[in-house]
């Protein structure tokens, strides 16, 4: 059985966005959505450092998407079953099967990871950017990061790890011990967020 998760980090990202860049040229997301970004530690302004100053400061990054999780809420209120763990471990939505009822977004605990397209989606270009076998988007449905799972089932990584200037990032199966991934948290310090709703996230940030 394969598990798949990520890890970033936080050692070594700069929040240079390249990230969000990529995942938005690679599934070709619409105008405002954005399905990964890039934050920082110490507030919600980007590179707002953290402590006071003027001998404490610091400036951490870390970059926040679905987190793929063992027991997603998402899933658990969906009224149609668009929402789906796959066997792998990615969480995905079906957009034929969305109805845009936005039971999801309520239900996630991690605010901001889903986006609602109100009505047709618009881009900045009259053609599409994305990789070939992305999903196209829809009206009226719910969209989030999807883990690149086009590029998955084709042995692939998720674009935000290729891209990665400073390979903060890291991809792998994590019911395998020698994937990156399993390895990195097996040596390093980690933290996930919102452990404590027991949503089980997939996704872990190294501590720098």
């Amino acid at each position: 059985m394969t598990k798949y998760g990520m890890a970033i980090d936080m050692r070594r990202c700069f929040g240079c966005k390249s990230c969000a860049v990529a995942c938005k040229c690679e599934n070709n997301l619409p105008d405002g959505v954005w399905w990964n970004q890039a934050k920082t530690v110490g507030g919600e302004v980007d590179d707002t450092p953290a402590g006071e100053a003027p001998s404490e400061l610091s400036m951490k990054f870390f970059t926040f998407a679905c987190q793929h999780c063992d027991k997603p809420a998402c899933v658990e209120v969906c009224p149609t079953g668009a929402s789906a763990k796959r066997d792998d471990g990615i969480v995905t939505v079906d957009y034929e099967a969305c109805i845009g009822c936005k039971s999801c977004i309520t239900a996630c605990p991690y605010e901001g990871v889903r986006t609602y397209i109100d009505g047709e989606p618009a881009w900045f270009l009259d053609f599409a950017v994305g990789d070939i076998d992305a999903p196209a988007h829809r009206a009226n449905v719910v969209e989030k990061c999807t883990f690149c799972a086009h590029r998955i089932d084709r042995g692939e990584r998720p674009a935000c790890v290729d891209i990665c200037r400073a390979q903060a990032r890291f991809w792998g199966d994590l019911d395998d011990p020698d994937s990156d991934v399993s390895r990195l948290l097996a040596e390093r310090e980690y933290e996930q967020l919102l452990i404590e709703n027991g949503t089980g996230p997939n996704v872990y940030l190294l501590k720098a």
